[in-house]
């Protein structure tokens, strides 16, 4: 029978020319724009298409510069190591004494220019690819790149642990907790989602705002001039703060899934409350803790805005492939090669996250819980655990509205008064620009994510097909690419064209690459989205449509998307927001002919124009809250009816 339904499934497919033409076209797209970017990444690590002829000659450098003085282009003389190379654009006229090799730039060179050398050396560009896996043993050795590698990792563990803890305990208080103050219940709520939806690097600029040298709180205070959150405290601090909501936000839905008679059996035995939690509540919640820990990990060691801007001196993989590109060296091959450790990282961590403990946490606690939770009303218990959530809080609205407030004072650190001198300076330095570009960018990128989302989701729940696995993988595969990575595959893979051939070329550079950057970054989101969407309706709905002589394309237009709407619209909102508040992904993309607010926030900050940068960053909060507020409304007033949810459950 299931082969029999298989092969009916197969000819209802083949039938359908308008599925086939979809299903083609996405497996184009995702290649195109997910997978290409990546296989040029990787390739580029070890790969060079052109290569530098080494040599030894018995001319003296002086009489090498006279023999090319007319040619073009110019002898350049560049430094590698204790010895100076001169590029010059052939070796005609020279007599040469040794041959020393080839490489693939002048940061490899140095492997050819071991011990005492005898005459001048030049470096002809040979015009020849060379395959080479220099890069990595180079970036291995390289000190910059383990200190960056080491810091990383520990960066990663530390937020992970903390996020992973704060979000716990806001969990176990939301489900297990009776807390008495209803304020107190909705400022935690509140609190939990705040940075979910915020700039990722708001916080940062708060830390600096508060407690920097020039600090509100540090200075003006507790009379310390020598604060110093650059590093990676401040670092741990900002990504904890940022990342415990998501912790929150996944383990509650595990505490609430746990049946309350396991734990009320050990409390009739006579367990403490700390050892029912400690030997049955934990015990159950451990894959979950873990994908927590994870999903947080991975988020800390791809982040960029914050370690480059309240990082310091400290370095991580994501701002050390950045600053390789654009801090002078321009070594890309380098940067290919950290960014592929980077990547490989990430996706081992994500498919351990996905495949295994997403798994282990489905089966462990599958099914919901047989009745209401009993909220505990020991003081002992609830008093510590509301004190603490509430020190969390304060401390998370504190940073938030240090932003407003920074925009306002004239001199922060120095002149309280208020103005709105910096509003006045952004708007005459191109602020409506951004915005405006920022926003339309914004605008196209988030319903065709909305929609491509939805067309993924409904051939991966509706549909049988060989390649759908391949559909859905790749579809979510962004969520593990730190956004630092694929901006670089980017400009490896559509700055000479796709395959250097010179075609897509003119993509690069323009506003489509970035809207199409940002869709693919958006993508997993509203993907993961659809499908949980789609698998709570029932086939039997859509069959009628396909009984009565509907076509795919019209089941999907007339039945299936009304009925997802709610979740379509969350997936528009959900990619402008990201889109516009989007920053490791689009810096090294972005051109003079586009401004983002997040780009320039960032500029700002670096400059110590914290004002300006509060501005901008203060009329972002406001569109980003104001997009949220609109989706609520409109799921409020024309999402999807009482009646056909209704409808839905009782053919279920």
């Amino acid at each position: 029978m299931p082969s029999q339904s298989r092969r009916l499934e197969r000819k209802k497919l083949l039938a359908d020319p308008f599925t086939i033409l979809v299903i083609i076209l996405l497996v184009v797209l995702l290649t195109l724009f997910i997978l290409y970017p990546l296989t040029m990444l990787m390739s580029d690590s070890v790969y060079s298409a052109s290569s530098f002829n080494v040599y030894t000659v018995e001319q003296s450098a002086d009489a090498v510069k006279e023999l090319f003085s007319q040619a073009s282009p110019r002898v350049r003389e560049i430094g590698v190591g204790r010895h100076s190379v001169l590029q010059v654009p052939s070796s005609e006229g020279l007599t040469i004494l040794k041959e020393l090799g080839r490489s693939a730039s002048f940061t490899y060179m140095g492997d050819l220019l071991q011990g005492d050398i005898s005459g001048t050396i030049i470096a002809v560009p040979g015009g020849q690819p060379m395959l080479s896996p220099r890069s990595f043993s180079y970036i291995f050795s390289d000190y910059t790149f383990q200190r960056a590698f080491t810091n990383t990792l520990w960066l990663g563990f530390i937020t992970g642990i903390a996020a992973t803890l704060i979000g716990l305990l806001f969990a176990y208080v939301d489900v297990y907790v009776k807390v008495r103050s209803r304020v107190m219940k909705r400022l935690f709520s509140v609190v939990s989602m705040l940075p979910v939806v915020s700039p990722p690097f708001v916080l940062s600029l708060s830390m600096i705002l508060l407690f920097g040298k020039g600090g509100l709180i540090t200075r003006q205070l507790l009379g310390i001039y020598d604060s110093n959150v650059y590093g990676l405290g401040g670092i741990a601090i900002v990504q904890t703060m940022t990342f415990f909501p998501v912790c929150y936000l996944m383990l509650k839905g595990l505490l609430r899934n746990i049946d309350p008679s396991m734990e009320e059996a050990a409390r009739d035995m006579g367990a403490s409350r700390w050892h029912v939690f400690r030997t049955v509540t934990l015990p159950l919640m451990l894959p979950g803790i873990g994908n927590a820990f994870l999903v947080t990990f991975i988020e800390s060691v791809a982040d960029f805005a914050n370690p480059m801007l309240i990082g310091g001196s400290y370095d991580t993989l994501a701002t050390t492939i950045y600053l390789r590109i654009t801090g002078g060296t321009y070594d890309t091959q380098g940067a290919a090669a950290m960014a592929v450790v980077l990547l490989s990282l990430t996706i081992v961590l994500f498919l351990i996250q996905k495949y295994y403990l997403e798994t282990k946490t489905a089966a462990t606690l599958s099914g919901k819980a047989s009745r209401a939770r009993m909220a505990i009303e020991d003081k002992s218990v609830t008093r510590p655990l509301t004190v603490f959530c509430a020190a969390i809080s304060a401390f998370v609205i504190l940073m938030y509205i240090a932003i407003p407030f920074g925009s306002l004072f004239k001199l922060w650190g120095r002149d309280y008064s208020l103005s709105f001198k910096w509003y006045e300076q952004l708007l005459r330095q191109d602020g409506l620009k951004a915005f405006k570009d920022s926003f339309i960018l914004s605008a196209i990128a988030s319903p065709i994510t909305a929609l491509m989302s939805m067309i993924i989701s409904y051939l991966v729940v509706k549909k049988r097909f060989r390649g759908r696995g391949f559909i859905e993988f790749v579809s979510i595969l962004a969520m593990a690419v730190p956004g630092t990575v694929l901006g670089v595959g980017y400009i490896r893979g559509f700055a000479g064209g796709v395959f250097r051939t010179g075609l897509l070329q003119g993509l690069y550079g323009t506003g489509a690459l970035l809207v199409i950057v940002f869709v693919v970054r958006s993508l997993p989101v509203g993907t993961r989205s659809g499908i949980s969407a789609l698998r709570q309706i029932h086939p039997s709905i859509e069959e009628s449509a396909y009984d009565l002589g509907a076509g795919s394309g019209k089941v999907f237009t007339s039945v299936t998307l009304p009925l997802i709407k709610e979740s379509f619209f969350s997936g528009l909102v959900t990619t402008f927001v990201r889109s516009i508040t989007a920053i490791s992904a689009i810096i090294l993309l972005v051109t003079p002919r586009y401004l983002l607010i997040t780009t320039r926030i960032n500029e700002f900050a670096e400059k110590g124009a914290y004002g300006i940068a509060c501005a901008y960053a203060t009329i972002l909060i406001a569109i980003v809250y104001a997009a949220i507020l609109l989706m609520n409304l409109f799921i409020k007033y024309f999402g999807t009816s009482k009646q056909v949810r209704e409808a839905n459950a009782n053919v279920g």
